[in-house]
């Protein structure tokens, strides 16, 4: 009886994880927590958004910095912004920036010195033919220190 036991147990696991690698939506378990020392030293990520104009923040070095700009279309105008750049290339490092067709901009940078860098950015309007602007240039900035 207690092989039966035995035998019945170990083909249920053996289902059990056969059915796990066969399911590819299965949402994965999470895995053990890392020690605090580590915990302690893995890079963070920071978003900046418009609503952080002005903006002073201090990071560590490693961490990613993210800014994310939306434009924006109103009657015959677009207000675009300018790709987000890092005055300081040796503190702030630009690993990925770009525009989008409605005005938007995004760029990624890395801590990777320690001192103090702004982050950039300026948005213009452009007017669609009939439509016109006011031609005024709105700078965006943040100012990064790694610590």
């Amino acid at each position: 009886m207690k092989a039966t036991r035995y035998l019945a147990a170990a083909c249920a696991a053996s289902a059990a994880l056969g059915m796990g690698t066969a399911s590819a939506t299965a949402p994965a378990a999470p895995g053990p927590a890392l020690p605090r020392a580590v915990r302690a030293t893995a890079a963070h990520g920071v978003l900046l958004t418009e609503a952080d104009n002005g903006r002073t923040l201090t990071v560590r070095t490693g961490d990613v910095i993210e800014v994310r700009l939306t434009g924006e279309r109103t009657g015959g105008t677009t207000y675009t912004w300018s790709a987000p750049a890092a005055g300081g290339t040796a503190v702030l490092r630009r690993t990925t920036a770009g525009v989008t067709p409605a005005g938007g901009a995004t760029g990624r940078f890395v801590a990777a010195g320690r001192g103090t860098a702004t982050l950039t950015a300026q948005r213009t309007c452009h007017a669609s033919p009939g439509s016109l602007c006011a031609h005024l240039v709105l700078l965006w900035k943040a100012t990064v220190t790694v610590a």
